[in-house]
């Protein structure tokens, strides 16, 4: 019998370790420990995961749908479809969205890392995405085997056509807006110069805008809102999520919605790969987008949260950039970001040294907002 220590050489491709960079949040194990062990415990806000409950609406609906024997279908319900469409309607202020704009996909993280293989980019395409990033950018295009290249945001919201972004060869563009980790929001008018040169250049526009419903000092914009697109949705693909809005992250809810004849393309592909909400989850997303009160309640959770923290940092001497939306802040002491982290260690408060997203973090951290009321008060004392 053939096992396998026996596989014929050649038979493999390169591995994981070969084809993908070190996985950061490793590296914080130290210290994680390092604040664990303060007498009073640790808190915990290094990873942006949500810690309060599913609204029972949610809940119910999950549980309505629970029996669910047969498979579900990649494209979704109709009244999933339903309400993707009329969210995006009423939300983004998007115009003539019909089912053929919308697709359900297993949790946005997922999307990101495998959309550069599903739209069959490899090598000889370039993948673009902001210096300052969500690290699975870099990881999609790795595991297509496609070049990446990172590009500046002050640049390419002010001129794309000066940012030295070269268009040769270059496929795909995603944008980040509120950003993960800085928080930065691009405004309408910078939105519809990207999209122009993007369109002018007949680059695919990925948008990630997971953390829309998440301003505070400035209101996001889609790119699918017509003052941007103008009406059109073609070469745009916008990537939202329900995991930080309604605390959706177990259940791995996510849609993608825009330029038809794309979807349409990744439905396919998406077919053939099993790729399917669950049916129960579909159910749970459609009971999610129709409420707004819990998305309301959520807010103002986060945002005390935020005032909390953001004044205790200050107080402590932190300089806060950005960090006009999203569920982050973007704070700095002037010293290498591992400095930081280890200082704060030291108070028993785990936050993500800003190096996981791009050198040009290297003097940053990110510190996030979810975490409870009661660790969030923690972490306020033993910053003051």
């Amino acid at each position: 019998m053939s096992g396998p220590t026996d596989r014929p050489s050649g038979t493999r491709g390169a591995s994981p370790r070969d084809r993908l960079p070190d996985f950061p949040w490793d590296k914080l194990e130290p210290y994680k420990a390092t604040a664990a062990a303060h007498t009073d415990g640790i808190v915990d806000l290094s990873v942006g995961t949500p810690v309060d409950p599913v609204p029972e609406l949610i809940q119910k609906a999950l549980i309505d749908a629970a029996d669910s024997p047969g498979y579900p279908t990649v494209w979704g319900t109709a009244e999933l479809r339903d309400a993707l469409t009329g969210w995006c309607g009423r939300r983004l202020g998007a115009r003539g969205v019909t089912h053929r704009n919308v697709l359900p996909i297993v949790g946005s993280k997922e999307l990101v890392a495998w959309l550069p293989t599903q739209l069959g980019l490899g090598p000889g395409s370039k993948v673009a995405y902001p210096r300052l990033a969500y690290p699975t950018y870099e990881v999609g295009a790795r595991l297509a085997r496609a070049e990446y290249v990172t590009y500046d945001t002050e640049a390419l919201a002010a001129d794309p056509e000066t940012a030295g972004l070269d268009p040769t060869d270059l496929k795909l563009l995603w944008l980040n807006s509120p950003s993960n980790p800085t928080g930065r929001v691009l405004s309408k008018d910078e939105l519809t110069r990207v999209v122009a040169w993007a369109r002018g250049h007949g680059v695919l526009v990925a948008s990630d805008e997971c953390y829309l419903e998440l301003g505070w000092e400035a209101e996001p914009t889609s790119v699918l809102h017509p003052d941007v697109c103008g009406g059109s949705f073609e070469g745009l693909v916008a990537v939202h999520s329900l995991s930080k809005r309604s605390n959706l992250a177990g259940y791995r809810a996510a849609f993608l919605a825009g330029d038809a004849d794309v979807l349409g393309d990744l439905l396919q592909i998406r077919k053939h790969g099993g790729m399917m909400t669950s049916a129960p989850t579909q159910a749970a997303v459609v009971a999610a987008l129709g409420d707004d009160a819990h998305v309301h309640e959520q807010r103002e959770r986060y945002a005390a949260r935020r005032t909390a923290l953001r004044d205790a940092l200050l107080g402590h001497g932190f300089r806060i950039e950005h960090s006009e939306a999203s569920l982050y802040l973007w704070a700095t002491r002037d010293e290498s970001c591992w400095d930081t982290v280890a200082h704060l260690a030291s108070l028993g408060i785990l936050v993500a040294p800003g190096d996981f997203y791009g050198e040009a973090g290297r003097n940053f951290v990110r510190v996030a907002m979810t975490a409870t009321d009661e660790r969030v008060a923690a972490a306020v004392s033993r910053l003051r």
